[in-house]
């Protein structure tokens, strides 16, 4: 984590990725602070830009929607790779398990192991 974050703003943070996304209505219960400390948190991971807010109605309230930002270096690619073969399953295209292309890509990720 970032050396420039409060552990609030850190715990928020893993709070926030771990769920994919929170509702802020719902962040400041699952931290068990009141909104305006809640509300605080997120707008300083927005400023620093961790977090990107979005408007949305939830439970029939206006709120926002708090998704993690991800940047590019951050992602791991590596579970789609068996070797040097990219996942079948990567494309639109529809895999067959017992097609050629996905056993290969299964025994190149066995004997990697």
């Amino acid at each position: 984590m970032a050396e420039d974050l409060s552990e609030d703003e850190m715990r928020g943070l893993e709070l926030i990725r771990q769920q994919g996304g929170i509702h802020q209505s719902d962040f400041w219960k699952e931290m068990d602070v009141d909104s305006r400390k809640g509300s605080r948190i997120i707008e300083s991971l927005e400023e620093k830009g961790y977090v990107e807010r979005s408007e949305t109605v939830y439970d029939g309230h206006n709120t926002y929607l708090v998704e993690p930002v991800v940047k590019p270096e951050e992602l791991d690619f590596s579970l789609l790779m068996a070797g040097d073969m990219l996942s079948p399953f990567v494309g639109d295209e529809e895999v067959d398990p017992n097609s050629d292309q996905f056993t290969q890509w299964l025994m190149n990720l066995a004997y990697q192991r």
